[in-house]
């Protein structure tokens, strides 16, 4: 089947942005951060919700998300709620799903989108548009043309010879592109290119990067609209990489902050015995 999916072109940047990623990632590992300690995967998990939601609309803060995941009642839209209730329990999956599965993706979309719409786990039967910033209209392709490119999609990331990274960047994009649900589909890019990094690293399941999108929003959306108007999401791919290689140094500082700490309590550790052993 035909890849009928949009250009990307391996500029510099691109190169430069796979380069520092590569190079943060080993350092991650030289601080033994392969696996976040359970309080960071924590904090990281609500605020990707809170901030992916909140892309869409979601008027909950942090503390009310907070809340919820621990089970706690809290007051507002019962929509809003419903949709962090649904986007806990789909990351709480997230190991579940397979990212080269069309199957996995519509069962990730019905957890997500349970409650919410009828149409929860299935493909768009209709027309729809999207309007992008500065009043520029996406007319999404015509539901007839979704299933077919949306398995040209899943074909790309089976066959490409393209980074893993650039990979989970271009499937978002042209998940978004392809517009394939009534409602959720920004919530599922975001949410697939999580899967697809984690198959890079482990590191990626608990970084917050929809918490970076969300700061970066008319970026976000300046580049999804470039891509509809050129067919050509490199920019698109330059924006994600960027805010990737922002978050992993983010937990790089915060790691070796850790680091430092416990080469502190390990140091007074060893003086109290070398004073013991000499008294």
């Amino acid at each position: 089947m035909k890849q009928n999916i949009s250009h990307y072109r391996g500029t510099p940047a691109v190169i430069k942005r796979l380069t520092d990623i590569a190079k943060l990632i080993g350092n991650l590992e030289g601080v033994n951060m392969r696996h976040p300690s359970p309080k960071l995967r924590r904090k990281n998990r609500i605020q990707t919700i809170q901030a992916s939601l909140s892309i869409e609309g979601n008027s909950l803060t942090h503390d009310q998300v907070t809340a919820l995941i621990d089970n706690k009642s809290v007051i507002g839209p019962s929509q809003d709620i419903l949709e962090v209730r649904n986007a806990f329990a789909v990351y709480r999956q997230l190991g579940d799903f397979d990212p080269h599965s069309v199957a996995s993706l519509l069962k990730a979309h019905r957890v997500l989108m349970n409650g919410l719409i009828q149409t929860a786990g299935a493909l768009r039967k209709e027309a729809i548009g999207v309007l992008r910033p500065g009043d520029r209209f996406h007319e999404a392709p015509h539901w007839h043309d979704v299933e077919p490119m949306l398995q040209s999609l899943f074909d790309y990331i089976e066959t490409t010879e393209d980074h893993l990274l650039v990979q989970s960047c271009r499937f978002h994009y042209q998940l978004e592109y392809i517009h394939p649900f009534v409602d959720g589909n920004g919530r599922m890019g975001r949410l697939w290119q999580t899967l697809l990094l984690m198959q890079y690293h482990p590191t990626f399941e608990f970084l917050p990067i929809e918490n970076f999108i969300k700061n970066h929003q008319k970026e976000y959306y300046r580049e999804l609209a470039a891509g509809d108007d050129t067919g050509d999401c490199t920019g698109f791919v330059v924006l994600m990489l960027t805010l990737i290689n922002e978050v992993l140094s983010e937990l790089y500082t915060a790691s070796k902050i850790i680091a430092h700490k416990r080469l502190r309590v390990l140091f007074g550790l060893l003086q109290k015995r070398n004073w013991a052993s000499t008294a």
